[in-house]
């Protein structure tokens, strides 16, 4: 079963996130899970989360960016009070941080960060030639 789409297309966050994600060498964009997320062979961003509550409450964040972080940033990360552990990713090392107070410079950081856990030596040689 299909999930259902859980995002707005013409969320003005996410056309932030998705110009950014998509500059990276060789980056696409596909649905996963109802949300938009940032690939090249591995996902290495994703747009929207939920959070899981020692209550069992589910919270949704709908304008975060979800990323795999080195261990030493992410713990820098989830110091913030706009930032999350993620279900199901978050056991996986993966951060969740609300996006609302982020400029580019901000955003763009955590989707470099992220896609340099993910890509290969030849992607990263070309994101360095890019930078």
């Amino acid at each position: 079963m299909a999930h259902p789409q859980m995002f707005d297309d013409d969320d003005p966050m996410l056309e932030r996130v998705r110009a950014i994600a998509l500059s990276l060498p060789e980056a696409a964009e596909k649905i996963s899970h109802g949300r938009p997320a940032f690939f090249t062979k591995k996902i290495f961003a994703h747009y929207g989360g939920t959070e899981k509550l020692a209550s069992g409450e589910m919270v949704q964040h709908p304008q975060a960016l979800l990323a795999l972080l080195d261990p030493m940033d992410a713990e820098v990360v989830l110091e913030r009070a706009d930032s999350f552990v993620p279900m199901y990713l978050g056991p996986s090392g993966w951060v969740g941080l609300e996006i609302v107070d982020l400029d580019d410079v901000e955003i763009r950081e955590l989707l470099v960060d992220s896609y340099r856990s993910t890509a290969s030596a030849t992607l990263i040689k070309a994101l360095d030639a890019q930078e």
